[in-house]
């Protein structure tokens, strides 16, 4: 106990008020400290844990209000003590977000940190000289800015942002710290990632527009009379990146980033926390939604891709599907052999910098060796005994297209381009053109027109376009007689029939722009799709030259192919 005056002094009952709030803190931070060692896979473990956490900070969070007078006066209770109770709630919303990808739970974390904020809770901090607690408050701003990012609350992430760097600033000024490099490191980071975005919707004042591209009602084309499709289900996704250079922050590049909001739903708000704004109070859990459970994986090992892999597969729900994200740098064999076979082909990197033998990275012994640290196309095979939705976006993702389907069970695999012209290779820092048109077609779209910003009325004119053309595609895709019967069988899924209805608006833009002219610049699948009912169909083609006219952008695209349309 700290600042308490001779016990003798203290009456008994605020002497037990005292004890039962060291226990109740000491418990909560016995429980969090255990967070850490539960299985980061599999859906049962760790929720029972889960349960008792949240139970204790409930307990904690409404014993220090109910008795906050005698433990400001007999235990002399901080206010940065009251924050970092806070700051853990909202760290145990967010990692409750990642291990079920409810979206809600984006809203309660952030409204902790905003209350932490609000109420001033670590500005004491800055005045005394421990160094460690001005830590805890930068990680806060941190945390704080990775829940803001997720909610697309994009204004308050760069007031966040010049905060933190104020407060970094001081840091280093006031203590010598060999961990002034890290944190100037992470500044650095967000703020690339806030960068990144290649376009701004812009209102008539030139403010910029914050939009999401989460699934939303009205958002996707629905299932109409007669389309024959099937009842597979989205369940699990690993969502896995391993690209050199890419911009990212706290273990999320853009590629990953964008890929998981695009397999969410818009989070909502629950009424508990709209009826009580501010008052700290875990609320009950929000209404089932359907959101594919996700892993991130930032530079896995092969070693932890197969093990969540594996997990992923061992508690897949019947008619369910798994799907695998892979935005990683391409591997290439050293040679063509007689026979190219699912591990001739080479295919994507995973991490090596925890598959070490005595110190040291194993190198391969002579060329003929495959290499150890790549995922190739025949080491997924064992994962196609059930329904698997790949996409892979690398420069050698067309090691992918030769997929065997050995079980007869649905397989698709959408494959980015392995060239971008010059001017595109440039900007790819900034995340892939391809993940960006499974995200937000209207963006790459503008983008890839190399426009840097759109006004308001334009973008919402184009949203409501994209509407037309979704509806349109769904029906080229479910009319076809010559597609492959895997793609009908995952289009009853509302994120797979949006993901496989931007996939063939992607691959029709790029076919028709002037500057992709190496067919390694357009997208393939496995299977095929049909070229003439789908990405090559007279009529897209018309909806893009018509949503380039509307942009004021049709010289880029050919549209000599429309002359007899």
């Amino acid at each position: 106990m700290t600042g308490i005056g001779a016990e003798d002094d203290i009456p008994l009952c605020e002497r037990k008020t005292i004890t039962d709030f060291c226990y109740l803190l000491d418990k909560s931070k016995q429980l969090f400290n255990g967070l850490r060692d539960l299985p980061q896979y599999g859906h049962k473990q760790w929720q029972s844990y889960f349960g008792r956490t949240f139970d204790v900070y409930t307990k904690l969070w409404k014993f220090q209000q109910q008795h906050r007078q005698v433990l400001d006066t007999r235990y002399g209770l901080k206010r940065w003590q009251i924050g970092e109770v806070a700051s853990k709630i909202g760290q145990l919303y967010y990692h409750y977000y990642l291990r079920t990808s409810e979206t809600s739970y984006l809203n309660e974390a952030f409204s902790f940190y905003s209350a932490i904020r609000q109420r001033s809770y670590y500005y004491q901090v800055n005045k005394e000289d421990r160094p460690e607690l001005v830590v805890k408050k930068l990680r806060y701003f941190a945390r704080y800015i990775v829940v803001c990012l997720l909610l697309n609350k994009m204004d308050l992430v760069k007031m966040l942002v010049k905060e933190l760097s104020e407060e970094i600033e001081d840091y280093t000024q006031r203590f010598s710290t060999e961990d002034q490099l890290e944190w100037n490191l992470v500044l650095q980071e967000v703020t690339a990632f806030v960068e990144a975005d290649p376009v701004m919707i812009l209102t008539n004042d030139n403010a910029v527009v914050i939009t999401s591209n989460r699934l939303h009602e009205g958002g996707m084309p629905q299932l109409e009379p007669g389309m024959v499709v099937g009842q597979l289900a989205l369940a699990d996704a690993l969502i896995i990146g391993n690209c050199n250079n890419q911009v990212k922050f706290s273990e999320l590049t853009i590629d990953m980033f964008r890929m998981l909001q695009a397999l969410e739903r818009e989070p909502v708000t629950l009424a508990t926390q709209s009826n009580k704004t501010g008052t700290l109070e875990p609320s009950e859990k929000p209404p089932k939604r359907e959101n594919p459970h996700k892993y991130l994986l930032y530079k896995p090992t092969f070693s932890q891709v197969y093990t969540f892999l594996s997990a992923s597969f061992k508690e897949l729900p019947a008619n369910s599907v798994l799907l695998l994200y892979l935005s990683a740098t391409g591997v290439f064999p050293n040679g063509r052999g007689e026979y190219d076979g699912p591990y001739d082909l080479g295919g994507v990197l995973t991490s090596n910098n925890r598959d070490l033998v005595n110190g040291e990275t194993v190198q391969r012994r002579n060329q003929a060796e495959k290499e150890m640290h790549c995922l190739h196309p025949g080491d997924l095979y064992p994962f196609t005994r059930k329904p698997l939705f790949v996409i892979v976006d690398s420069s050698n993702s067309m090691a992918y297209k030769n997929f065997l389907n050995l079980f007869g069970q649905p397989l698709v695999c959408l494959l980015s381009p392995t060239v971008y012209p010059k001017s595109l290779q440039d900007q790819s820092q900034r995340g892939s053109l391809f993940t960006l048109f499974l995200y937000s077609p209207i963006v790459a779209f503008v983008s890839v027109c190399g426009l840097s910003s759109l006004r308001q009325g334009l973008w919402e004119k184009a949203q409501e376009f994209l509407h037309l053309v979704y509806r349109e595609v769904g029906q080229m895709i479910t009319r076809s007689r010559s597609i492959d019967q895997a793609f009908l069988q995952f289009y009853g899924d509302e994120f797979l029939r949006l993901l496989l209805i931007r996939f063939v608006f992607c691959s029709a833009v790029l076919r028709l722009h002037k500057l992709f002219r190496d067919s390694r610049s357009y997208p393939e699948s496995y299977p095929q799709l049909p070229k003439p009912d789908t990405v090559e169909n007279s009529l897209l083609q018309k909806r893009v030259l018509e949503l380039a006219a509307m942009l004021d952008v049709q010289s880029l695209f050919y549209s000599n192919t429309l002359d007899g349309f």
